[in-house]
C-alpha cells in the first residue's frame, strides 16, 4: 500500500473510533447506528465494517480504548505519590473515580458496556487496566496471594458499584461524587491500616 494510502486508511480509522466515542458517548449504543457513524466520518458504511464486523465490535473497540485511556490515568495519578506507597494507592484510586465517571466515558463504559460486552469481558477490560494497576499497589503494601486477590476485587468492585452510582446521579453527581471520594478515603484507611497479612490461615472467624 502506498504511504499516502496507508496514512489516510489510518486517518480514516481514527476518525471512526473518534466519531463513534462521541456519538455512543451523547446517545448510549442503542441510540446510535453504524450508519450514523458513517455519515458522521463522511465515509460508506462499508468502510466501517471494513474495520469493525459488527455494531457490538465497534463499541467494543471504542470501550477499550476508553478502559486503556483510564488506566494511564490511574498509573500516572498514582506516580505522583513518589515513593510513598500508601500515596501511590490512594491517589490512583481517587484517580480512578474522576476518570472513569467522566461524560464521555460513563455512559459508555459504566451505563452501556456490561450489557453491550457481557458482565465476564467487561471484568476482564477491568482487570487488565485499572485493576492491574490497583493490584500492583496493594502488592506494594505487603498484600501477596489470596488477600491480595481478595482486597483487588473488593476494593475494584466498591469503586465500580460507587462510579456507577455518581454516573446515575443526575443533579446530584457533584454531591455524589464528594461523598465517593470520602467513603473511598475511609475503605483506604482501613486497606492500609491492616497491611498485607493473611489471617485467613487461623481458622473461621469467631461468631459475635
Amino acid at each position: 500500500m502506498p504511504r499516502s494510502s496507508a496514512a489516510d486508511a489510518a486517518k480514516t480509522a481514527r476518525a471512526i473510533l473518534d466519531h463513534a466515542r462521541s456519538l455512543l458517548a451523547e446517545h448510549g449504543f442503542a441510540g446510535v447506528s453504524v450508519d450514523d457513524v458513517a455519515r458522521s466520518v463522511g465515509v460508506s458504511r462499508g468502510a466501517v465494517y471494513h474495520r469493525h464486523r459488527t455494531k457490538q465490535e465497534l463499541f467494543a473497540a471504542v470501550a477499550e480504548e476508553l478502559q486503556l485511556q483510564v488506566g494511564e490515568e490511574v498509573l500516572r495519578a498514582a506516580e505522583t505519590g513518589g515513593a510513598d506507597t500508601d500515596q501511590q494507592l490512594r491517589r490512583g484510586c481517587h484517580a480512578f473515580l474522576d476518570a472513569i465517571t467522566e461524560a464521555p466515558r460513563a455512559r459508555i463504559l459504566l451505563l452501556d458496556a456490561p450489557s453491550v460486552l457481557g458482565w465476564a469481558r467487561w471484568r476482564r477490560m477491568d482487570a487488565e487496566n485499572a485493576a492491574a494497576h490497583l493490584k500492583e499497589g496493594l502488592g506494594q503494601l505487603g498484600y501477596s496471594g489470596r488477600l491480595q486477590e481478595a482486597a483487588t476485587a473488593q476494593l475494584s468492585g466498591a469503586m465500580n458499584d460507587a462510579a456507577l452510582w455518581i454516573a446515575e446521579g443526575g443533579e446530584e453527581r457533584d454531591a455524589r461524587r464528594r461523598a465517593a471520594h470520602e467513603m473511598l478515603d475511609r475503605l483506604l484507611d482501613a486497606v492500609t491500616d491492616a497491611g498485607g497479612t493473611d489471617t485467613s490461615l487461623q481458622g473461621p472467624r469467631s461468631a459475635h
